[in-house]
């Protein structure tokens, strides 16, 4: 059915950025710096946690998988909960999931409580991230979405120097327990953070379309526009805008979303072995040189500046290019740079080629992060996309297993030639099957399609 009125949709899409839109975007930006700080705490303590706990080479794989196997459960259920229950509901339960349990981690007696503890904080870390894409692509308007959600990200991303220098600075120390218990609890902060600013965020109003709740959506647009520098221009819909309505699961695998489901899936197991092998596993690789923890852990930080500076970077250009081409960009630029950062071992370059590797992934972070909630319809929005990242997380679990040997059998150099093996597959596999989103709307992207296929006769 086509509307002669405008949709909760194609308005959101109208309107100017507000100052809510901005408050929006810091608040979940403070959620998303706490979540990523979490993720990496193993690894960035990977040497650390090892020396402390006496574990033998045979374990550190497991206790650097334990979270991400905890991801792959927690990704797929609460972002199937988010389709049914609303986003904001299931965002908060996830803040509270993984900041209680990796409080609780901080005091853990013994390695098996510590790899239990990162486990169920898993559950809440790996939903996080994909909710959060589903969700600030639904608010922000079509013009700028990917722009403003690169600032948001951005700000997520300056956890991981201020969790490289925390680390240096912490884990030599002893204020009532040991220093990285201390980085434990700091991760366990975002939840007491978010929820003293929960009435802020408000629901989805394209979720609260979708399931029939159009009073609700018009008073959150209301709240919008009453902050608004001015008044849209043009009331008409966007283009064609369809009445969103519910879809069953089984769209995903449609003709229309088949291509896009097996692209994705494909690409989240791949770009595991880019983004996360190299951020989880850098110190254990700096040590495979022959460095010690603390020199390890200064030259970590170092690196990982890259994180914030290429989100930043990333800033200008998401508007401008192909998503598409962005993400292929610099997985090529991920898999260089890797391998340079394998090969040498002098300290000046090893902190070059890892900040320049940092710095391209999370070009390619944001990239693949804003694209891939583009590409689905609203009411299966969060599951497919949290189905899809799940397969991250399960390959984040495994990739220990199969980095690890690699690294401690041949060195540094080939392990970073594993990953950009996957970095050239990615590439193949997004260039030739993923679609446009650029600038386009999300119901230009998704429901205008799901109608035309289903031919004139849709909702009559």
């Amino acid at each position: 059915m086509v509307l002669s009125t405008p949709m909760v949709a194609a308005r959101l899409n109208q309107m100017p950025l507000t100052r809510w839109h901005k408050r929006i975007a810091v608040i979940v930006g403070i959620s998303l710096f706490f979540d990523l700080f979490d993720i990496y705490l193993s690894g960035v303590l990977g040497t650390v946690l090892t020396s402390a706990f006496h574990i033998p080479k045979s374990e550190q794989a497991l206790l650097l998988s334990s979270a991400f196997l905890g991801m792959f459960i927690g990704s797929i259920g609460f972002n199937a909960l988010a389709d049914r229950v609303g986003r904001k509901a299931a965002f908060l339960g996830i803040l509270s999931t993984y900041s209680v349990f990796t409080f609780i981690a901080a005091f853990s007696p013994n390695v098996s409580f510590l790899i239990v503890f990162r486990f169920l904080a898993g559950l809440g870390i790996g939903a996080l991230l994909p909710l959060c894409d589903v969700y600030l692509s639904e608010i922000f308007p079509a013009h700028n979405r990917g722009r403003i959600m690169a600032w948001t990200y951005t700000l997520e991303f300056c956890a991981t120097p201020v969790e490289g220098f925390l680390a240096r600075a912490l884990v030599t120390t002893h204020f009532l327990m040991a220093g990285w218990r201390w980085l434990f609890v700091i991760g366990s902060l975002g939840a007491i953070i978010v929820w003293s600013l929960q009435q802020i965020l408000p629901e989805s109003p394209r979720w609260l379309e979708s399931v029939g709740r159009h009073q609700e959506a018009e008073r959150i647009l209301a709240r919008f526009l009453a902050e608004a520098p001015h008044e849209p221009a043009n009331q008409a819909p966007v283009r064609d805008a369809v009445e969103p309505r519910r879809v069953p699961l089984s769209t995903l695998f449609t003709p229309t979303y088949a291509k896009r489901t097996v692209m994705l899936w494909i690409f989240q197991i791949l770009q595991t072995f880019g983004y996360y092998g190299f951020g989880t596993l850098v110190p254990l690789v700096l040590a495979s040189k022959g460095l010690t923890i603390t020199t390890s852990l200064t030259y970590a930080a170092v690196s990982f500046i890259g994180y914030p500076i290429g989100s930043l970077l990333s800033v200008p250009i998401v508007e401008r290019l192909e998503r598409k081409w962005i993400v292929v960009g610099s997985a090529f630029c991920m898999a260089v740079f890797g391998i340079l950062f394998g090969m040498t071992t002098r300290p000046a370059l090893i902190m070059l080629f890892g900040f320049l590797y940092t710095l391209s992934s999370n070009i390619f972070s944001n990239g693949y992060h804003i694209f891939q909630a583009e590409i689905y319809p609203t009411s299966v929005r969060a599951t497919a996309v949290g189905t899809a990242y799940s397969l991250s997380r399960l390959m984040s679990g495994l990739m220990p297993f199969i980095l690890l040997p690699v690294l401690h059998a041949h060195g540094a150099t080939a392990m970073f030639s594993v990953v950009a093996g996957a970095m050239v597959l990615l590439m193949i596999d997004v260039g030739v099957l993923g679609p446009k989103t650029t600038g386009r709307a999300l119901e230009d992207v998704n429901e205008r399609v799901i109608v035309q296929d289903e031919g004139p006769n849709v909702g009559m």
